[in-house]
């Protein structure tokens, strides 16, 4: 019997909704961008209706593209979004202010205190929380807008108001209240006196404390959608996660050893530990954030390729065929390792993973009057791909192997630069044949716990087909080391400046 699998997968740029097959053939696959507002410097805000508005575009397309009786054949739905995304609304789910988007920094006071505290509970996310997630966004909200905190019902986030929208109910996931709500599941859930000692002693009050794992059940579509776009009255509404994070089912990293590697914007490093570990400079380790009886280690670069759209914008590099990357693709080829002595530091936003450090900053060093834009264009993907080296590093130093990479977004693309990341870092990358991991990671999901297939795993392993192994140049591996050596100095020399 045919039966088909929807994954929303709603990112920082934009939306993208794919429908899949039980063998993760892609049958409809769209997306809308929309836009970031940026009131102030380190304010990132988003209009929730919007989300909503290109999402509904996009399920009417569906309908128009597959037909009522395929439609009619998709059995559940899953979404990821990004996270700590957060909003007020009123007792109807209207959104009552703009959102903070995860980026918005706005928060970093509350952030502090949090961190000072010292509590337990800091244990389970990296010793620290940042100013990216939910609770210190929630603390600045009460702080700084507290009437409309008062008279609002709950603070959501993306992913909470979007299965809302889907079928009428209120539910957090376990994944993002325990990488960005302070949850612990060994612990009983969430800790009261923590809350009380940071000044959030109201949290049932505001926060959707319904908790559900990824995959449960939360409802079935509603009826309105059902009539308008043609889905099943019996199409399952389950529960995601955090955008990032659900990549890891569509990339099939579901076992230890295994690093999945989103590769947007920003990076976000991935694997699972069947025991907790000792780690420093990790986000995490994260108790059952994925899968029962697994911990979370999560890394993460928050400059990646947006230093690539950095460059090219204010280089005032062309077009070339069309392809506002083309003229970019083959500099690689035409320069050498280390760039002829030009080193980068890729923290234009700071530092993400290891060093956890907001005020480091982005560095150019190294220039001499023979240099070209291509010298410092290559010293830039060198810089990205020595923070993920950096991060592997890290989890190994700490006892954690990784065998292999397994990479998805744009800057799989990049055949050069994805040599060089593979190069740097010592490991082979697996590329899949669908290379947009999150909606497919949606896919692997609602097909999985029964609904067609037993479990995760199993889902994961008939949906998720590789394409093809970039394996790492070994001497390339060795001539990188002293450049990546000169990487870590020259951040170690300059941090207590970067700090005035």
């Amino acid at each position: 019997m045919e039966a088909y699998f929807m994954g929303i997968d709603t990112g920082t740029q934009g939306v993208r909704i794919a429908v899949s097959d039980t063998e993760g053939n892609i049958l409809f696959e769209q997306e809308e961008k929309w836009d970031t507002m940026f009131p102030r410097v380190g304010w990132a805000e988003q209009n929730p209706n919007v989300w909503w508005e290109k999402i509904t575009d996009i399920f009417g397309r569906a309908l128009s593209d597959l037909g009522k009786e395929k439609m009619q054949k998709i059995r559940a739905v899953c979404v990821c979004a990004t996270s700590s995304t957060v909003f007020p609304v009123d007792e109807e789910g209207t959104p009552l202010r703009n959102a903070l988007m995860w980026m918005d920094a706005r928060s970093r006071e509350e952030m502090d205190a949090v961190n000072r505290t010292g509590h337990p509970v800091l244990d389970y996310c990296g010793q620290e929380t940042s100013f990216e997630w939910m609770i210190p966004k929630a603390l600045w909200l009460k702080h700084h807008e507290p009437e409309l905190y008062q008279s609002c019902y709950k603070l959501v986030e993306q992913l909470d108001w979007i299965n809302y929208k889907l079928c009428r109910v209120w539910s957090s996931s376990i994944c993002n209240t325990t990488c960005k709500w302070n949850y612990v599941s060994s612990l009983g859930g969430y800790q009261r006196d923590f809350f009380e000692q940071i000044g959030f002693e109201d949290y049932e009050d505001k926060l959707v404390t319904r908790v559900d794992k990824i995959g449960a059940p939360l409802g079935c579509i509603s009826q309105e959608l059902s009539e308008k776009y043609g889905f099943s009255r019996d199409m399952l509404v389950v529960q995601g996660g955090i955008d990032a994070h659900m990549a890891m089912f569509g990339l099939d990293v579901l076992r230890p050893g295994k690093l999945g590697v989103i590769m947007g914007t920003s990076f976000v490093h991935l694997c699972l530990s069947k025991e907790k570990p000792d780690m420093t400079g990790i986000w995490g380790p994260y108790d059952s954030a994925i899968m029962d009886g697994t911990w979370l280690l999560e890394g993460g670069q928050i400059s990646a390729s947006g230093l690539v759209n950095w460059f090219r914008k204010n280089f005032h590099i062309p077009e070339e065929n069309g392809n506002p990357y083309g003229k970019l693709l083959d500099v690689p080829e035409r320069t050498p390792i280390g760039a002829d002595g030009i080193t980068v530091l890729d923290f234009f936003q700071g530092n993400r993973t290891p060093y956890k450090d907001a005020l480091a900053k982005g560095v150019i060093y190294g220039l001499n009057i023979k240099h070209t834009w291509e010298h410092i264009y290559r010293a830039v993907l060198e810089s990205v791909s020595y923070g993920t080296y950096n991060i592997i590093k890290n989890f190994e130093d700490h006892g954690y192997e990784i065998d292999s990479i397994t990479a998805c977004g744009g800057v799989t693309k990049d055949a050069q630069w994805m040599q060089m990341i593979s190069d740097i870092t010592g490991k082979p990358i697996t590329v899949n044949r669908n290379s947009q991991a999150g909606a497919l990671g949606c896919c692997v999901v609602a097909a999985s716990q029964g609904r067609f297939y037993k479990d995760f795993q199993d889902a994961a392993k008939h949906m998720v087909v590789p394409k093809k192994v970039i394996y790492p140049n070994v001497e390339n591996h060795e001539a990188y080391q002293p450049y990546f050596e000169k990487y870590l100095a020259l951040y170690l020399s300059l941090r207590n400046l970067m700090h005035e």
